[in-house]
């Protein structure tokens, strides 16, 4: 087999030596152009498996280039080099399709890691290579809206761009990035999905960077963070708008640079990861009130993906219906739809979209006889009014407000805790009143983790977080 072919344009002979020396012994073939004319002029004449070019040339902007190679060469992943700092310029030239891109002085480490993702999505598109990917996808749906999502998602994988992930809660976010992941140059390595809203602000550089051990009380081993658990793969931050604002100074700085410094550390080491965010909330609202910093926003939000609510695609209910009737149901187990059921569930709005309605589907099966599903099982009357909770839920506030009130009262108590001696280990001090209030709930819902959180006000992918995190082990029997 040939060896892969890589073009570099730039018009500085010293730069243009030193990469071509790199990737010569990294095994590449190498051909070189100093302008945009003689690059435009290697590409007619060759297929190559990534184009490096510079961002400022004699005759023309690396940003030329970056169009025609995604216009003209679909299979060829282009990067670009940027002057260190310019971070504009490296957010423009990925919005314009670049794959990734390299800052000036060139760190050779960091220009090899480029270099085999961009192989690996080479590799990954030869012809029939992808086949596997799209017919498997976890995104089920025929309607036009998630046609076009799936295309969209088919030319996002190509990049090494951050994704920022938009949508109602329940519409999917995770399988999408999941998606993402698994149609990448990176379907081999890990995903790693975090959701911001679950860890305790205490504990969150750690959980992010991980620590070296002796680095603070209780750290009796050295541990990885979510950056090197990802590393080489991607990594997915839902429900970014709930970092706080101190640690979202902390990600900004580690997205620039691709390194991390673990706590403890003296020095920081390199990470390889893409990033994928996810919000149902309005990042650019946020920025406006002062709770999501502007910069990380530009940084993350570089590609938009917009998940349609389920109500947009209320075609696809069959495809979905069956998809999740057969999980619940189980192998050699029967269960359908009776006469009727799809009007019904075309006929209401799911606030909660996808996730809502395998909710519907789960409660209405443990109800039916021979396992079909009739319409006065789906108890949609019952779950109407969750969408107007308002006004519904009027009277439950009086007894609210009664339940509530001696909590503050035990509370009182805190100052003299103030004046006592102080925890020997924090985060196993907050840990355990972390399992006492998680317990509590558990107990009272008899274990129903969806009331617990309910009762907690967080989500239930928030509680199956911090139930794993904790150890948090049901009853038996």
């Amino acid at each position: 087999m040939s060896s892969p072919r890589i073009l570099v344009v730039d018009d500085e002979a010293d730069l243009r030596e030193l990469l071509e020396i790199t990737l010569l012994k990294m095994g590449m073939d190498v051909d070189s152009a100093a302008t945009v004319a003689e690059a435009r002029a290697r590409l007619a004449q060759h297929q190559y498996a990534l184009v490096l070019t510079d961002m400022r040339l004699p005759d023309g902007l690396g940003l030329e280039l970056v169009r025609e190679v995604n216009t003209n060469h679909k299979n060829t992943p282009i990067a670009v080099v940027t002057a260190y700092g310019s971070a504009e310029n490296a957010v423009v030239a990925l919005k314009a399709g670049a794959f990734d891109y390299v800052t000036k002085p060139v760190v050779l480490e960091d220009l090899r890691i480029m270099v085999r993702s961009a192989l690996r999505l080479s590799e990954a598109e030869a012809p029939g290579a992808g086949q596997d990917a799209a017919e498997a996808s976890r995104l089920i749906g025929e309607s036009p809206a998630m046609q076009g999502l799936r295309a969209q998602i088919g030319r996002l994988a190509r990049s090494m761009a951050p994704i920022s992930i938009t949508g109602e809660s329940g519409s999917g976010k995770e399988l999408a990035a999941r998606e993402i992941h698994a149609q990448s140059s990176r379907a081999a390595k890990p995903f790693v999905a975090v959701n911001c809203g679950a860890i305790p602000e205490a504990l969150m550089e750690a959980e992010f960077f991980g620590y070296r051990k002796g680095a603070f009380t209780g750290a009796a081993e050295e541990r990885e963070g979510f950056f090197q658990a990802a590393n080489g793969g991607t990594l997915m931050l839902d429900e970014v708008a709930d970092l706080p604002l101190p640690m979202q100074v902390k990600l900004l700085r580690a997205i620039q640079e691709r390194r991390v410094r673990k706590i403890g550390a003296t020095s920081e080491e390199p990470v390889d990861v893409r990033i994928v965010s996810a919000t149902h909330q309005d990042l650019a609202r946020c920025v406006e009130q002062g709770r999501f910093r502007q910069d990380l926003f530009y940084r993350l939000n570089v590609i938009e993906l917009r998940l349609p609510p389920l109500r947009e695609r209320l075609d696809d209910l069959p495809l979905l219906c069956a998809a999740i009737l057969a999980r619940l149901a189980g192998p050699g187990q029967h269960a359908a739809l009776g006469p009727g059921v799809l009007d019904a569930l075309r006929a209401y709005s799911f606030p909660g979209n996808v996730r809502e309605l395998e909710n519907v589907l789960e409660r209405a099966l443990a109800f039916a006889n021979d396992g079909v599903i009739e319409v006065q099982d789906l108890q949609l009357k019952a779950a109407r009014p969750a969408d107007p909770a308002p006004a519904a839920v009027a009277p439950p506030p009086p007894a609210a407000p009664a339940v509530m009130t001696p909590v503050p009262e035990p509370a009182a108590p805190a100052p003299a805790a103030d004046t006592g001696p102080l925890p020997g280990n924090l985060p196993e001090y907050l840990s355990q009143i972390e399992r006492d209030i998680i317990q509590r709930a558990l107990n009272q819902t008899q274990f129903n983790r969806t009331q617990a959180a309910s009762l907690l006000g967080i989500s239930v992918r928030q509680l199956r977080y911090q139930i794993q995190k904790l150890g948090i082990q049901a009853p038996e029997g």
